[in-house]
């Protein structure tokens, strides 16, 4: 069985996307052992000259480490992801790099009507960054607006379509898994430029600074 991490990317306490990983590690259980792990309590990325990284943040490394993939449910604030989640990506790529060539699946809830499509895409554009370089389920989007009023008071999805889409999705990321673990050419040079050439002091990746 597939061990997945799934990161809550809010601090929320009532968040309909943590409801959503919660509801998918339910549904999804005789297929994926899916840990929900939640970010809150990191506190905002800063660079220091020890290279320090909390050890909340370590340990949610080590978790994707041990994965075989991970989930990641975004809101949408102003048209982008929460900063709790920027600032948890950025130590996932301070001088650690667990999301490397890792299989990702992204998911989102808001409560109005696009279902978080602009975080979705801005989260993409991250994942693909050369310090993180995550592997994305391409061409996958699982948007649930109104999210609100899509949860029953089990915390199940009301609409079989949505459940049937995510189903669909869900099924190609176990596909997906299987075939990003047979590639693994360029995974030794990944890790060699992460170590080098893509670190946050050099200045050769420049947007950081």
């Amino acid at each position: 069985m597939k061990k997945f991490v799934a990161l809550v990317g809010t601090n929320t306490s009532k968040s309909t996307n943590r409801k959503l990983l919660k509801y998918m590690k339910r549904r999804y259980a005789d297929e994926a052992d899916i840990e929900v792990v939640e970010l809150k309590g990191l506190p905002i990325f800063k660079k220091s000259t020890e290279a320090f990284v909390p050890q909340q943040a370590r340990d949610i490394a080590d978790k994707i480490d041990a994965s075989d993939g991970v989930i990641i449910g975004t809101p949408e604030y102003d048209h982008s992801i929460p900063a709790l989640l920027s600032s948890a990506l950025a130590w996932l790529s301070y001088g650690i790099h667990p999301l490397m060539d890792k299989p990702v699946m992204i998911v989102g809830t808001s409560y109005g009507t696009l279902g978080a499509s602009r975080a979705q895409a801005q989260l993409r554009q991250i994942l693909d960054s050369p310090e993180l370089k995550a592997t994305v389920l391409p061409s996958s989007e699982f948007l649930l607006g109104h999210s609100l009023q899509a949860f029953d008071d089990n915390g199940d999805l009301k609409s079989a379509t949505e459940a049937q889409k995510l189903d669909g999705l869900f099924d190609d990321f176990l596909e997906f898994v299987d075939l990003t673990s047979q590639l693994d050419n360029s995974k030794k040079l990944h890790e060699q430029e992460a170590a080098t050439a893509f670190t946050w002091d050099n200045g050769l990746t420049g947007d950081e600074q």
